[in-house]
């Protein structure tokens, strides 16, 4: 959709360009402010409507209640979450509220994530995103009519094997009845699943909610207050090796010459090998059994960077530039909504400046950045906690020159991830996915599991952009505000 498309744009235009964004560049390209993915959450239902394919209502991806509900033999109901959970709650969350008009037996709901498939994007937003707290908003219905869906086909199910009419059947709790007879959810749901999907369903008044804006708990809290919940670090395949990366000390930088000798010599490393990674940069990667032995061997090579042809930026200069353009015109933001008349500003008698400065800031996620690259001759799967998987697997189609349905992301828990897990140039994905192909052009092609230390997010991370905001005020003398001009400068997060 338009969004979507959106970044397709922007990315091809990155990766267009021959050299290294200059400074001066960067911050003319800042003065629009906080642009792209920040106004997400204000793009118009009119506007989204306009970019979707007209179908008939149920048979959109994002309405298939095959892909998002299944029920095993024995009731055990598992609902896919359409996005990334990392802490927020929201795998639970959305369960609950399609487990509602499901009817289906709490007791017996699990969860579980959906992939980079188009059934799992945002419905409102067009693309695959977490982030901008839209996960419960932009999904409740959506949800909602998942689980009366998927209870309509059920009951339609049951009531060809009976041969009796749909109205005459109900289902609660995980189970259809009537007409004297009564089968559970797992018995049907083979048979359900071959029904058309409606196109209406009544939902459930809320007055009779027996689940939504109840106490029930996470479905994950004992497994992570036990320690038994997986996140990808915990990844483990068949065959798989564990590989650190040796990044430059300055993005797009390059090594010079490096000596792997010593590293080649500790007991597990399997292969010490360059890679091509994020902004043109090329860095080194240990492959070894395990995390210990990569790190030793990381610890043991002996590099000479170059950064002859990057540019050094200066916080301080970056910071002064930012000042000074917060006080010059900018770019409007987009919608009605942001526009508002200062002309009375001027002729305010109270007046209030005040300016803000956030600095580059590491997320500092609990968990640090793992991926897990299965890379195949004709296929590729990934294991990682992915805030956006199709821009993520977008990105490992081009990298692979693999066909884009020949790519398949395992959507993980997240341990935290405040946006460092939702970068649109798929930056530690395509570092992860340079290791697999590194290897498999050495003859040595495995699983890869690439993990981040806390130490290599803190120096070779993505940081959140610095940004100052700067607003002007007047009020008149009962304190009404007349006038209110913010400005903003910021790198665009897209």
């Amino acid at each position: 959709m338009i969004i979507e498309k959106y970044l397709q744009q922007a990315l091809e235009a990155a990766a267009a360009q021959a050299s290294p964004l200059s400074r001066r560049s960067f911050v003319t390209m800042s003065v629009g402010g906080v642009v792209g993915l920040a106004f997400m959450p204000f793009a118009s239902e009119e506007v989204l409507a306009q970019q979707a394919p007209t179908v008939p209502p149920g048979q959109k991806p994002t309405e298939q209640p095959a892909a998002f509900v299944s029920i095993a033999k024995d009731g055990t109901t598992t609902v896919l979450c359409n996005r990334m959970d990392m802490g927020q709650g929201i795998e639970t969350a959305l369960a609950m509220i399609c487990a509602e008009d499901l009817e289906a037996d709490w007791s017996k709901v699990k969860t579980g994530f959906g992939d980079q498939r188009g059934n799992y994007v945002d419905p409102r937003m067009g693309m695959h995103l977490t982030g901008g707290s839209n996960s419960v908003k932009n999904s409740y219905m959506q949800y909602r009519e998942l689980g009366a869906r998927t209870k309509a086909m059920l009951i339609a199910a049951a009531a060809k094997q009976w041969n009796v009419a749909p109205a005459s059947l109900k289902a609660e709790n995980g189970v259809v009845s009537g007409s004297g007879k009564s089968a559970g959810y797992g018995d049907l749901f083979d048979a359900a699943m071959k029904e058309p999907i409606p196109e209406k369903v009544a939902l459930k008044d809320a007055k009779d909610f027996k689940i939504i804006g109840k106490p029930t708990g996470l479905k994950v809290s004992r497994d992570k207050s036990t320690g038994q919940q997986s996140y990808g670090v915990d990844v483990k395949l068949p065959g798989m090796l564990t590989a650190l990366i040796a990044h430059p000390p300055t993005f797009g930088a390059k090594y010079k010459s490096f000596d792997a000798s010593a590293a080649e010599k500790i007991k597990g490393v399997r292969a010490v090998l360059p890679v091509d990674l994020d902004r043109g940069a090329k860095g080194i990667a240990v492959v070894a059994d395990g995390f210990w032995p990569a790190k030793m061997g990381r610890d043991a090579l002996k590099v000479e960077w170059d950064t002859s042809a990057v540019e050094k930026p200066d916080s301080a200069k970056l910071l002064a530039q930012f000042k000074e353009l917060a006080k010059s015109g900018g770019n409007p933001a987009p919608g009605e909504q942001f526009r508002a008349d200062v002309s009375k500003l001027a002729g305010a008698i109270n007046k209030l400046s005040a300016e803000f400065v956030f600095p580059y800031l590491n997320h500092a996620q609990m968990e640090p950045l793992a991926c897990t690259v299965d890379l195949k001759a004709d296929r590729c799967e990934l294991h990682f906690a992915s805030q956006m998987p199709g821009v993520d697997a977008g990105a490992v189609a081009k990298a692979t020159g693999l066909a884009p349905d020949k790519v398949n992301i395992k959507v993980l828990m997240g341990g935290g991830g405040f946006g460092r897990r939702a970068v649109p140039t798929s930056e530690y994905v395509l570092d992860s996915v340079a290791v697999a192909k590194a290897m498999a052009a050495a003859g040595k092609r495995a699983p890869v599991k690439v993990m981040w230390s806390r130490e290599d997010d803190v120096r070779a991370g993505y940081y959140r952009p610095m940004a100052v905001h700067r607003a002007e005020i007047g009020f008149d003398a009962q304190g009404n505000v007349l006038g209110w001009d913010h400005r903003i400068v910021s790198q665009s997060i897209v």
